[in-house]
C-alpha cells in the first residue's frame, strides 16, 4: 500500500514555537535616548510574554482551532478542531478536514479523527481490504516518522505549546503592534522571528541553545510568530510561519478538558515505517 506523505501529518507545530524579542528605535532621539527606550521596550516585552507563558503552561490544556498550510501541498488549508493538552506530556484529540489533508483514500467521512499521544498519531480510518492496516480502525504512525527525530524530541520536551516564548531573548527585533479584537477578545499582538544565528550569540544556557537551535532545524532554521495575548495574560491566537508551513492556532477555552488516551492495540495497523521512508525519499530528492 502507497501512502501520500501530507501536511496533516505535520500535526499540531505550534510547541516548536520559537519567537524572538529585541527593540525598536527613534532616529529623532539621542544614541543614550534610544538605548533606554529600547531596554524599557524589551522589557516590557518580555514581561508580558513570560506571563502569558507561565499562565498557559499551569493551566496544561485547551480547546482549540488550528489551520495549517503548507506550500508543498498547494497552500490548501488543513482544518483541526478539538483538545490540545500539555499538562504531561504533548497529546491532542482533534477532527481535521479530510479531503484538504488527502486523506479521501482512507476516510470516507468529510472529517477525520485524529489522536497524538505517547510518541505517535492515530488516524481514525476505515476499515481497508487489505495491507498492514486491514480491517482496522486506527491507523498508527509515530511523531518521529512524520518530524523526525529532532522534531518528536523538541516536541516532547516543549510540549506547552508557548513554550518557544522562552528564546524570546536571543532575538534581534520584537513589534509591539497594539491592541487588535481577536475572537470575541481585546488583545496585544506581537510579532518576532529569531534564527540560530541569533541563538548562539544569545545568553541562554547551552541547553537551552541547543533545544532551541534544535527546533529551529526542525522548522526550516528560522521562525516567525505572531501572538495575540488577552487582558488575563493568556493567549487568544498564535500563527507560526516556516519552512514553507503556517500553522494558526486559536484558544477557545482553558483547562478541564477530557483525558486524552490511545485507541486499542487490536483494532490499530501500524505505518511508521512506510511513512518514515516516504519523508526519507522526500527530502532527499
Amino acid at each position: 500500500m502507497k501512502l501520500k506523505y501530507t501536511a496533516a501529518w505535520v500535526g499540531l507545530t505550534a510547541a516548536a514555537m520559537v519567537t524572538a524579542t529585541a527593540c525598536g528605535s527613534d532616529g529623532a532621539k539621542t544614541a543614550t535616548e534610544t538605548a533606554d527606550k529600547a531596554v524599557d521596550k524589551a522589557s516590557t516585552v518580555m514581561a508580558a510574554l513570560t506571563r502569558a507563558t507561565d499562565r498557559t503552561e499551569e493551566l496544561g490544556s485547551a480547546e482549540i482551532r488550528t489551520t495549517t498550510t503548507l506550500e508543498a501541498a498547494g497552500g490548501e488549508p488543513v482544518s483541526m478542531d478539538g483538545t490540545y493538552s500539555w499538562g504531561d506530556g504533548a497529546a491532542m484529540d482533534v477532527e481535521m478536514d479530510t479531503a484538504a489533508a488527502q486523506m479521501s483514500g482512507l476516510q470516507d467521512d468529510p472529517t477525520t479523527r485524529v489522536v497524538m499521544v505517547d510518541g505517535a498519531y492515530y488516524y481514525d480510518i476505515d476499515p481497508q481490504p487489505s495491507g498492514p492496516i486491514a480491517g482496522k480502525e486506527w491507523m498508527r504512525v509515530d511523531v518521529a516518522a512524520v518530524t523526525g527525530e529532532a522534531g518528536a524530541d523538541n516536541m516532547a520536551a516543549n510540549a506547552d505549546p508557548t513554550a518557544g516564548l522562552r528564546y524570546l531573548t536571543a532575538s534581534s527585533k520584537v513589534e509591539d503592534l497594539g491592541k487588535e479584537t481577536v475572537l470575541g477578545k481585546e488583545t496585544t499582538h506581537y510579532r518576532g522571528s529569531v534564527g540560530a544565528e541569533h541563538i548562539e550569540k544569545s545568553k541562554l544556557t547551552e541547553a537551552e541553545k541547543k533545544a532551541a537551535v534544535a527546533a529551529l532545524e526542525a522548522n526550516g532554521g528560522k521562525m516567525t510568530c505572531d501572538i495575540w495575548v488577552d487582558g488575563k495574560d493568556l493567549p487568544v491566537r498564535m500563527s507560526q510561519t516556516g519552512a514553507g508551513m503556517t500553522v494558526q492556532m486559536d484558544f477557545l477555552k482553558f483547562g478541564t478538558t477530557k483525558e486524552i488516551t490511545a485507541p486499542p492495540a487490536a483494532e490499530t495497523g501500524d505505518l511508521s515505517e512506510q511513512v518514515r521512508e516516504q519523508r526519507d525519499a522526500a527530502i532527499g530528492q
